[in-house]
């Protein structure tokens, strides 16, 4: 199985997860009348990562360091603390900001090449106010991948080996955090890459024979021409539009009739075309461009090729919390070892967005949801994927403009 980027609703349920983990056990202490001094740092550390972690999904920034820096100070324990990246300090929390700044940078500097833990004494930290409660700090890497991007620095009146400890868990930790962060931020760039790279896939020859086709009637029967070039321009006008990786498979649905349309002007009587659809499934949000390219591809490596009447068969059957999609032909069918080839996208095949619309999916919905295909020489092709009825973790701006 191939692994795809993290969505966006696992980093907002793994803060969930760390804030329902101290809300239960924050109740069942209260249940039973006491709360020691163990229960306690537990219930304390759990609430302030789920808190810390709901600002840093964000990403690296000033604004996510201003909000998260008190709670990963309050885990720390330590006096002050700074989140810096490669050239900069991105947030300060506590005192001491203006005299320590410099020293806070030199040492940045130095750990983005490095890429260790660094430590200062009082000597280092040089503290010019008699009063002050920062003699000492530790400084840790952040690391996105192979690369540093900043630090995590914590100052505090004398750097035990316990805090050295503490914070470089807590920079790992905070590092998760900003790579589950950067996994969001990629999937909706790559879903984007996928669909155009989909967009450009669409057959020329379909494009190409459907124009013909409609030529074809312009004298015999201009009505029909007419309405096949408005089913033309429908067709191309949501095939190619932009803005959006989902829509409902109701329009989806839709667009797959514009285009059986336009094929059945081409095949005639040679095409016929099945569709029992459940109403209620109707709403389920699914990625865009998701069955069509199913739809074309039955039509035009399973029928094109066979002799006489051939059938595609469109199902969206309610299977409780799931949607089940089926599209299936009756035509020539392919070896089930060149089916696997075309979804690595080793087999060279022209087949349209096979291997794009099951990385889609599983991307989206895990793996559960990638394509089924069921085919063998002469005994046509299956190909099917659930999804699930529900998805919050997909708003509205998520979906293609019209």
């Amino acid at each position: 199985m191939r692994s795809f980027d993290v969505p966006t609703a696992i980093v907002v349920a793994g803060g969930m997860l760390l804030l329902w983990l101290a809300l239960w056990l924050q109740r069942r202490l209260r249940r039973r009348g006491f709360i020691s001094p163990v229960d306690q740092a537990t219930y304390s550390t759990l609430h302030r990562a789920s808190l810390a972690a709901r600002h840093l999904s964000t990403g690296l920034s000033s604004e996510a360091g201003d909000k998260a820096g008190k709670h990963l100070l309050a885990l720390l324990g330590a006096r002050a603390l700074a989140i810096t990246d490669r050239v900069d300090v991105l947030s300060w929390t506590g005192p001491g900001e203006t005299l320590h700044r410099p020293l806070t940078m030199a040492v940045n500097g130095a750990l983005t090449g490095a890429g260790r833990t660094s430590a200062a004494d009082h000597r280092e930290v040089n503290c010019s106010d008699p009063e002050c409660e920062l003699r000492s700090a530790v400084f840790v890497p952040l690391v996105l991948g192979d690369d540093v991007i900043g630090s995590l620095a914590a100052y505090t009146d004398s750097a035990s080996p316990g805090l050295v400890r503490a914070t470089e868990e807590v920079a790992a930790w905070v590092s998760a955090q900003l790579e589950l962060a950067q996994s969001s931020r990629d999937r909706p760039r790559l879903m984007e890459a996928e669909l155009r790279a989909l967009r450009a896939q669409i057959s020329p020859h379909f494009i190409y024979n459907a124009l013909a086709a409609i030529a074809s009637f312009v004298r015999t029967d201009p009505d029909r021409a007419r309405d096949l070039l408005l089913e033309f321009a429908d067709f191309t006008r949501y095939a190619l539009r932009r803005g959006g990786n989902f829509t409902t498979l109701q329009e989806e649905l839709r667009n797959v009739e514009r285009y059986l349309v336009l094929e059945q002007a081409r095949f005639g009587e040679r095409l016929q075309v099945s569709l029992l659809i459940a109403p209620e499934v109707l709403s389920v949000k699914v990625p865009y461009l998701a069955v069509q390219p199913l739809v074309e591809n039955a039509v035009r490596h399973g029928l094109a090729a066979k002799e006489g009447i051939g059938h595609v068969t469109i199902l969206a059957s309610d299977l409780g919390h799931l949607a089940e999609i089926v599209v299936e032909d009756d035509g020539v069918g392919t070896e089930p070892d060149r089916v696997r080839r075309i979804l690595d996208a080793t087999d060279g095949s022209d087949s349209v967005g096979l291997g794009n619309v099951d990385a889609r999916l599983r991307q989206v919905f895990g793996d559960a949801s990638g394509l089924t295909i069921e085919t063998a020489p002469g005994a046509g092709t299956k190909v099917s994927f659930v999804v699930p009825k529900f998805s919050p973790g997909i708003s509205d701006d998520d979906y293609a403009s019209r």
